[in-house]
This record gives structure tokens, C-alpha cells and sequence, in this order.
């Protein structure tokens, strides 16, 4: 089982994604969690309707801290991508574990606009995520352990932009 952070300011949107779709998707294969350096205290309610429309369960989901994640009680990380430029150019913590570090940069649904347009947004991040998640699962189990992992996590962003 791999450990896979995904970062983000505020913990509310983008990043409970990233933890939903790692969990969907990469259920047996990989363990998701998410954290933010300024977290909101609760998931944005249109991460969590997203999540919902796909039929996806949402319980659990909850708004926290990068703290969780450096203690010696916390899961070896594999991998932290950050999801927002803002939270990619602070400094992070250690996280216990290799921790490789990827970025993933992604706009943020509430900065959208209106309803419709953060709605609209969402879906489209919720897409990209999936997106890129398939993409890291094809990625053969040796390649978590290669000295090229971390080019290899952010060229499959970068190849889909």
C-alpha cells in the first residue's frame, strides 16, 4: 500500500478531491489523505456534492492540518502533490516516509465566480484528478522506488495540460 498526501491551502476543495479519487480509484493500491497549511475547518459543500453526484461516498471527508502528517504516529508518505500554486511555494514540513514531492497545480473551484461557474469548475477538477490518478496507477509498482519517480508524477501532469 502506497501513501499519497495531497496538499492544498485550505484543505476544502481541491484537495478533498485528490484524497476521494486516490481512495476511489486507487482502492487496495494506494491510501489517500489530505491536508492544508491554512486548513477552512470544513470541505467546501460543492467538493462534497461532487463527490455525491458520482456516486462516491463522502463520509469522513473533514478539513485538517499538514500537522497530522509529521508526527510519529503518522503513515510513511510516498508521495505529496501539491494542488495549489500557493500551498506548492511554502515550505513544507517533513513528512515522515520518502515523501517524493509533486506538484499539480489546478485552479480553485470557489474562485470561479458565480455558482454555476464554481460548479463547473469542480466537475472539471474532479475530471483532472481522475485523469491524472489513472494515469499514476499505471505507473508500474517499481516506478514508486525509481530515482526518477518524482519527474515521473509531475510529467503526467505536465503532459496533460
Amino acid at each position: 500500500m502506497r501513501h499519497v498526501l495531497i496538499l492544498c491551502t485550505g484543505n476544502s476543495a481541491r484537495s478533498i478531491l485528490g484524497e476521494a479519487v486516490i481512495n476511489q480509484l486507487g482502492a487496495g493500491r494506494l491510501q489517500g489523505y489530505s491536508a492544508g497549511s491554512q486548513p477552512r475547518g470544513q470541505p467546501h459543500p460543492l467538493a462534497l456534492e461532487t463527490l455525491r453526484a458520482a456516486g462516491w461516498p463522502v463520509a469522513g471527508y473533514r478539513s485538517k492540518s499538514w500537522d497530522e502528517f509529521v508526527g510519529p504516529d503518522a503513515p510513511p508518505l510516498d508521495l505529496v502533490i501539491t494542488v495549489c500554486d500557493s500551498a506548492a511555494a511554502e515550505a513544507c514540513p517533513y513528512f515522515p516516509g520518502r515523501a517524493v514531492k509533486a506538484h499539480w497545480s489546478l485552479p480553485d473551484p470557489p474562485a470561479a465566480g458565480d455558482e454555476a461557474a464554481q460548479r463547473a469548475r469542480f466537475a472539471a477538477v474532479f475530471e483532472a484528478l481522475q485523469t491524472r490518478v489513472s494515469a499514476l496507477l499505471k505507473l508500474p509498482d517499481a516506478a514508486w522506488d525509481a530515482p526518477d519517480f518524482a519527474a515521473r508524477v509531475q510529467a503526467i501532469h505536465d503532459g496533460l495540460v
